[in-house]
């Protein structure tokens, strides 16, 4: 029981974790954006124009943007959330 209630608790931080980064990276500015690894300037646009169409409820939403695979969608993610973890510091 013990075991479950520490999985539930890891679960759900991790969770929390994720979605301040998913957030962030659905308001971020144009220059916010383009700080990430990987994102110029037609790449910041064209998030920012289909995050205009429906905002990204996971990293992998990140895919539907042109040019942005699994690969890319996944350095995002990471760039995002160690920016995030340097930001709590």
């Amino acid at each position: 029981m013990f075991k479950k209630i520490i999985l539930a608790s890891l679960v759900c931080m991790a969770t929390s974790v994720f979605g301040m980064s998913l957030s962030d990276l659905n308001g971020a500015s144009k220059e916010e954006l383009m700080a990430i690894k990987g994102i110029g300037e037609v790449k910041a646009d064209a998030i920012i124009s289909e995050r205009s169409k429906e905002k990204f409820k996971s990293f992998d939403d990140l895919q539907r943007v042109k040019g942005i695979g699994p690969r890319t969608a996944e350095n995002i993610q990471n760039d995002v959330k160690s920016k995030s973890a340097e930001d709590e510091e």
